[in-house]
């Protein structure tokens, strides 16, 4: 109640917090030249490649009347605006999976009535405008204090759903690869029996190929060959890379096939009157009928629900704490401007888009690894000066934090010193190290793994991105070239690149394991809940989901019903908070929603154990006097922070297993997410069935 009596009372504090680091935003990014390319064209290819897929399926879904020239450009739209007036610039805009379903739950519903179905992107217009009205009413009543109720068990239902969606067209497209498409000639040879089923087979090849190749090049920072120049280039570039590979492979069938097989994309020109219609329908909202108008608030309450809490997920996922981002948050603003750009959108016969998953956390991800490199060089060439100047250990450490305070542009406060503190132990314990004849502190080894996290917090990546997007809205032609079943293959890729880290799809998982074989699952990197929880309730937990997610699902195949498909998961929240308490321990359901991604390691064997050898007489363990310096691991920044970051974006907070033999004994190493450093007093978690 008192943030209702207060209107406009967080956008006027996201306002007047924000203004003040506007200016420093655009020098922020400026200062980096052209390194700042790299996390642009990066996430320019990540957020082009949905809008394309996603503009390939309302043009199959709605008849045509949306396509990728569509979505493409209210990407570009969004992001241009969002970039230079949003409150918080790390967000990348796009049409996401829920505005997809509700636009062909819309399109099916307005088909079935003559006074409707000539008038659908008029219509669509009017629900955007009940959308923008809503979300105008959300942000200035301050709605968004109330984003901690959002809780995983909602967020990872939606992912669920929509990955099984997408799985079903990836399936239903395939399918149609065996098929005459509607309204074509089927006297056309290239759609004769034996063609078609040639046309259905190349789609398989190029489908399962496609997804193989995806998924090998989006891990090839952990790769054993090449350098790590290629590999991160191979990582951030793969799957388009793969889909130009395998668009030539597809131009490699033999000349007698003929032109048809394999089939490929239609997408029109943007100078096309298809194209171009949309961009008029402002002026034909008046011809659609009242009654239509009003209903119209009804999907626009349900479309204004998933922009809310999706836009404020991905915003929130972007600013995680270990990312330690210095710049206030814009929560109330940002849906402000999310109001505005929804009504331009629907204006311009758009369809609107918001905040993407996992996008944006990526975004944040792939900016904090440009300013840690160049943190980490500037501080590295410091020490090292400091010690041709046989400078003490304490005046090494100090020169390094001027370097960080400054680079940071940043007071010394005690929250700086606490982060700092890692750094400067193992500066001052080299001191004492060389007294005793041991080898001192070494910057390129030490430095990298103590730096703390920090974020180049600035816009000109995201205004890049934009612009790549507007640019590619005209290279439609090349975009045609291309066989449909790689769009098929991409949404399988899409499905299924969003379920690690989902712990809705490990839990399922883990019901499927054999009891005999429960006890692996612990020699492994596992979630917390797995040790802190009980598999009884585990099980309970996993079922309702399991349960509420098929009711979901079997509302997407009622038309009618359809439109309203969100608001189970606005129930779901009211659920979480009311009804589950009084089935499930408040510690248990803490730890099966939990708000973090927290993992357990694994209790591995030492590798001194470990023979590597295939004689029988082999010695039975490596050779202990070899230097540590030669048998480490070294990891870029880019395949540090790869390991500590699920498939949605979100940071992992890793604890060491009570139960690990060594527990008592040994002290684990641990990355830390907040320093990316190693900490040697784990976290114990405590089973309740350990306690006596």
């Amino acid at each position: 109640m008192e943030n209702i009596r207060a209107p406009f009372r967080g956008i006027k504090s996201d306002i007047q917090g924000r203004i003040s680091c506007y200016k420093q935003d655009w020098i922020n990014g400026l200062q980096y030249g052209f390194g700042i390319l790299t996390p642009a064209t990066s996430i320019s290819f990540a957020s082009a490649l949905p809008a394309i897929a996603f503009g390939e399926l309302l043009s199959k879904k709605t008849g045509g009347s949306l396509s990728s020239v569509q979505t493409l450009s209210s990407a570009a739209i969004c992001g241009l605006l969002h970039s230079l007036f949003g409150g918080q610039p790390l967000l990348i805009q796009g049409v996401a999976e829920p505005t997809v379903l509700m636009y062909t739950f819309l399109f099916a519903f307005a088909k079935q009535r003559e006074d409707l179905k000539h008038h659908y992107l008029a219509w669509t217009a009017w629900v955007c405008v009940w959308t923008a009205v809503l979300l105008l009413l959300l942000a200035i009543f301050n709605a968004c204090a109330v984003i901690d109720r959002f809780t995983r068990i909602v967020e990872e239902l939606i992912e669920m759903l929509i990955a099984l969606l997408f799985i079903q067209e990836s399936i239903k497209g395939i399918l149609s690869e065996f098929q005459v498409p509607k309204g074509k000639d089927p006297d056309i040879k290239a759609y004769e029996f034996e063609w078609l089923y040639s046309n259905g087979l190349l789609a398989i090849l190029f489908c399962l190929g496609f997804l193989y190749t995806a998924f090998k090049t989006r891990k090839a920072r952990s790769w054993w060959y090449a350098t790590g120049y290629i590999r991160n280039f191979v990582a951030n570039f793969g799957v388009p890379l793969m889909i130009v590979v395998w668009t030539a492979l597809s131009y490699g069938v033999p000349s007698k096939v003929p032109s048809g097989v394999p089939r490929r994309l239609f997408s029109p020109h943007p100078w096309d009157s298809d194209s171009l219609h949309p961009w008029t329908i402002a002026k034909k909202m008046g011809e659609v009928p009242g009654r239509y108008i009003l209903g119209g608030l009804i999907p626009g309450i349900m479309v204004a629900g998933l922009f809310f809490f999706e836009h404020n997920v991905a915003s929130k996922m972007a600013q995680q704490k270990d990312f330690n981002l210095k710049n206030p948050s814009a929560y109330h603003y940002d849906i402000f401007l999310l109001a505005f750009m929804t009504l331009v959108c629907g204006l311009l016969g758009l369809p609107p888009s918001y905040a993407l998953l996992p996008h944006s956390p990526m975004h944040t991800k792939s900016l904090a690894v440009l300013k840690r490199e160049l943190l980490r060089r500037k501080m590295v060439e410091s020490a090292k000066a400091s010690i041709r100047e046989r400078a003490s250990n304490s005046e090494i450490y100090g020169n390094m934090q001027a370097i960080f305070l400054e680079m940071d542009m940043n007071k010394l406060t005690n929250a700086l010193v606490k982060e700092l503190e890692d750094l400067k132990q193992v500066v001052m314990k080299g001191e004492s190290d060389e007294k005793n004849g041991n080898v001192t502190f070494d910057p390129e080894k030490h430095i990298e793994s103590y730096l703390p996290v920090r974020v180049n917090e600035q816009r000109l990546s995201n205004l890049l991105q934009s612009l790549f997007l507007a640019f590619s809205i005209f290279a439609m032609p090349a975009l045609k070239r291309m066989p449909s079943s790689l769009l098929w293959g991409y949404f399988a890729y899409m499905a299924i690149d969003s379920l690690p880290g989902n712990q809705f799809w490990e839990r399922i998982q883990l019901l499927l394991v054999n009891k005999s074989r429960l006890h692996k699952v612990l020699k492994r990197n596992h979630a917390s809940y797995v040790e802190t929880v009980p598999f009884k309730s585990i099980v309970a937990f996993t079922i309702f989901q399991l349960t509420y997610l098929l009711i979901c699902y079997g509302m997407t195949w009622i038309p009618l019903v359809g439109i309203i498909f969100p608001m189970p998961f606005f129930l779901l929240i009211v659920i979480r908070h009311v009804v589950l308490p009084k089935f499930f321990e408040p510690l248990h359901l803490h730890e099966l929603d939990a708000h973090e991604y927290e993992e357990v390691l694994a209790s591995t064997p030492s590798l001194r154990r470990v023979s590597f050898s295939f004689k029988e007489n082999a010695t039975p363990y490596l050779n202990i006097t070899q230097k540590e310096e030669e048998t480490e691991d070294k990891f870029s920044d880019s395949e540090m922070l790869d390991k500590l970051t699920t498939n949605r974006g979100e940071l992992k907070i890793r604890t060491v297993s009570f139960r690990s033999e060594r527990w008592a004994s040994t002290a684990t190493k641990e990355v830390n997410p907040r320093t990316w450093s190693f900490r040697h007093e784990p976290h114990f978690k405590v089973h309740p069935e350990d306690i006596v």
